[in-house]
């Protein structure tokens, strides 16, 4: 078990008022959505702290068992099957959690503090964001779904039911098909979530009409 995570920064270059931390897909590092950013156009940018972890490295089952930056285990995959190692969610999410408690400690309150995810780092979102025992900013989740649904009857936090969810994901995703994503995003508004979904004509990647959505979400939470 890793102690804590190592994070690339984008450091606010105004007031610090509100913190994003963004979580990468499988075998990808912290670089991946750090380039993103310039095309959000947020209007409260120059109050934004950006933290994209790198997660742990690791053997990786269906690829055949290489070391690589992954927020836990995918033990098969196929069009009937997607199983994961449950306890590897979990123990990020405890890494995660540190990081979130990290801003609060600077004086961010937890409404301020947004959790973005692409993939594997949306499964880890969700997970931690609908458990969170306080209202976040907002839950963006993209390309992903989550494994974790049936245990939020246990777990999940009466705040989260007004945390602001945005599910998005490609027609053509040949990693996480769209069903495993429109499945999660329909249970959750079943359950009672806040959350709107939107798709795209892509692969398992995003395009620029997904970021101008996104920036319209990210916008209207951080006015």
């Amino acid at each position: 078990m890793h102690a804590e995570l190592n994070t690339i920064n984008i450091a606010p270059s105004s007031t610090h008022i509100y913190s994003v931390i963004w979580l990468h897909g499988l075998g990808a590092d912290g670089h991946d959505f750090e380039s993103i950013v310039p095309s959000l156009n947020l209007t409260a940018e120059a109050n934004i702290h950006f933290i994209f972890p790198n997660a742990p490295v690791q053997s990786v089952t269906i690829n055949n068992h290489m070391k690589m930056r992954a927020w836990y285990d995918i033990l098969a995959i196929s069009l009937e099957e997607h199983t994961v190692d449950i306890p590897g969610i979990y123990q990020s999410a405890e890494l995660v959690n540190q990081l979130i408690q990290k801003e609060i400690d600077k004086g961010i309150p937890a409404k301020n503090i947004m959790l973005a995810g692409f993939s594997q780092g949306g499964v880890i979102a969700l997970h931690i964001g609908l458990r969170y025992p306080q209202k976040l900013a907002g839950i963006l989740a993209l390309s992903t779904y989550l494994p974790t649904i049936t245990q939020l009857s246990d777990e999940g936090s009466d705040a989260s039911k007004t945390t602001p969810v945005f599910m998005a994901h490609g027609i053509l995703d040949a990693i996480v098909a769209i069903e495993a994503g429109k499945s999660t995003f329909d249970k959750l508004s079943t359950l009672g979530y806040s959350i709107e979904w939107h798709d795209y004509l892509m692969e398992h990647s995003v395009c620029v009409e997904e970021i101008g959505h996104i920036s319209a979400f990210m916008n209207a939470v951080f006015v």
